[in-house]
């Protein structure tokens, strides 16, 4: 390790005592730090980290919670240089360190003892008057749902150009492996282990008998079809971007070209945190 890259949650005043710390706790050890260009005055001894300087980071240390984490794997999406989350939110599923363990951990990191573990992601396209007019990339999930005001909702599937189902429901979340654990996993969703790479198909609240949750090929295409006319409906993006649909609106998902690098310890593999996180039902 000779450069790290930092990512801060700012909102977060605890994040940032602690990375005024790590930035003199990594220069002890002859650690250079960059970090996002717009803060550097924000911490002294540290390097601009942007999309120009980021392949020069061994890996990316992000303070915040999942909510940081994902907003970091969108912004260098086409990198992959590994993330490193340290815990500052309520569930912390993606991060890989508590406070509690934060130094012995990064003694870890700075012996080259830990694992990278490829996570997919997905990319979606806005489809309006036959052209794409906007695209996204998603580590946990792409959701189409109803606003606040709005009635049920009717959504048109299809999977490689094959009509699947119209869904009445509040909406259809779109999901990562990594995913699974996030809003698809609270709409009855399955938990599927992240190393996998697989698409998993979620409906909000259908109203019908029969609709379920479907597990499909990385290799299909999804495409969903906005029918309701005079409806308030949002595509949201990892819970990090909003935009505003339109009736007939098609969006593409398949999976993405890029994938996130996350790093793990070898002492916490998925189940622990699954039990962990799941049994403290994100209290701590």
């Amino acid at each position: 390790m000779q450069n790290i890259g930092l990512v801060v949650n700012w909102s977060k005043s605890e994040a940032i005592k602690v990375a005024n710390e790590l930035v003199n706790w990594f220069l002890t050890k002859g650690i250079k730090v960059s970090l996002q260009q717009n803060k550097v005055n924000m911490i002294s001894n540290t390097l601009p980290l942007n999309h120009s300087t980021v392949s020069s980071v061994d890996c990316i240390l992000v303070l915040g919670g999942d909510g940081t984490l994902l907003n970091t794997a969108g912004e260098y999406v086409d990198s992959s240089v590994p993330l490193l989350g340290i815990n500052f939110g309520q569930l912390g599923f993606l991060t890989s360190l508590e406070l509690s363990d934060l130094y012995n951990g990064l003694e870890e990191l700075v012996k080259g003892n830990y694992t990278v573990e490829k996570r997919m992601m997905l990319e979606a396209q806005v489809i309006r008057n036959n052209k794409s007019i906007r695209s996204f990339y998603a580590l946990n999930d792409i959701v189409v749902t109803k606003g606040a005001f709005s009635r049920i909702i009717q959504l048109e599937m299809y999977l490689s150009d094959k009509y699947i189902e119209t869904y009445p429901a509040d909406g259809l979340i779109i999901s990562t492996p990594t995913g699974s654990t996030a809003y698809s996993l609270s709409a009855g969703g399955p938990i599927v282990a992240p190393n996998l790479e697989v698409i998993i198909i979620t409906p909000i609240c259908p109203h019908n008998l029969y609709s379920r949750p479907m597990v499909i090929s990385p290799n299909q295409d999804v495409v969903i079809s906005l029918v309701s006319k005079n409806a308030e409906v949002m595509l949201t993006v990892d819970g990090q971007q909003g935009f505003q649909l339109d009736f007939k609106d098609k969006i593409s998902i398949k999976k993405a070209p890029f994938h996130t690098h996350i790093i793990r310890f070898p002492e916490r593999n998925f189940f622990d945190v699954l039990r962990e996180k799941m049994r403290d039902g994100g209290s701590k």
